[in-house]
């Protein structure tokens, strides 16, 4: 059994409207428009992991991962996995497991990111370009990382994500957690704090079993599109 709510309420993450984030040159690429090419929902290989031309990508629905050494790989999938910020589940022994948890945000972006490209971790995808590139965006106010910690074990971060706010969108980029329950804290003090600030479009690109399972759908390209342009208004 699992329970739904608008708002969770838990109150551990600031309050304080957002800071206007900082506006880079803008790409010298011109990012495409057009839907994938073939089944695997890619757009485009090449362009740059350069602040404005990530932004420009986001804005337009897209996002990066790696393809081969010298190339990146631009997707937008159809379906696009989404969020509703009035729909994630949090079930009765999730709810107990939040209080044990110390949440903060943007306090050690780069940790965060670091965890989430261990290597180690099946399907990891995360290098080195993509972790400097990111935080670049962090330091110029788009980039966001949520970092979950117990209170007995002081400073030991236990789960995490991050990913890229524009306007109205927070686009999830990589969850990780070394405790039971971390990374799904984290997620409810996400959506908690975009509740907060006004945000209408909670984006995770693919789903999985594992965010079916806390309330994430799947919508047509074209829906998202539409639904993209009016949160980053």
């Amino acid at each position: 059994m699992s329970e739904r709510g608008t708002s969770h309420g838990f109150g551990c993450l600031p309050r304080a409207p957002l800071v206007s984030p900082i506006e880079p040159p803008p790409s010298r690429w011109s990012m495409p428009a057009e839907g994938p090419v073939d089944d695997s929902d890619l757009v485009a290989l090449g362009a740059d992991l350069e602040p404005g031309t990530l932004l420009s990508a986001y804005r337009g629905g897209l996002f990066p991962m790696p393809f081969d050494r010298r190339r990146i790989a631009w997707f937008s999938p159809d379906p696009r996995g989404v969020i509703p910020l009035d729909g994630l589940r949090v079930s009765r022994s999730l709810r107990r497991s939040i209080g044990k948890f110390d949440v903060r945000m943007d306090t050690d972006f780069a940790a965060v990111m670091r965890a989430c490209a261990d290597p180690s971790r099946a399907g990891g995808w995360i290098n080195r370009a993509f972790v400097d590139a990111y935080q670049r965006l962090n330091e110029l106010g788009w980039a966001h990382s949520v970092e979950v910690y117990a209170p007995e074990q002081g400073d030991e971060l236990l789960g995490g994500l991050y990913g890229v706010r524009i306007g109205g969108l927070f686009a999830g980029e990589s969850m990780f957690h070394r405790a039971t329950d971390a990374s799904k804290v984290a997620l409810v003090h996400l959506i908690d704090w975009l509740h907060a600030t006004d945000a209408s479009l909670l984006d995770v690109q693919w789903t999985t079993p594992h965010l079916l399972s806390l309330g994430a759908v799947e919508i047509p390209r074209t829906e998202y599109l539409q639904r993209l342009a009016k949160a980053i208004e």
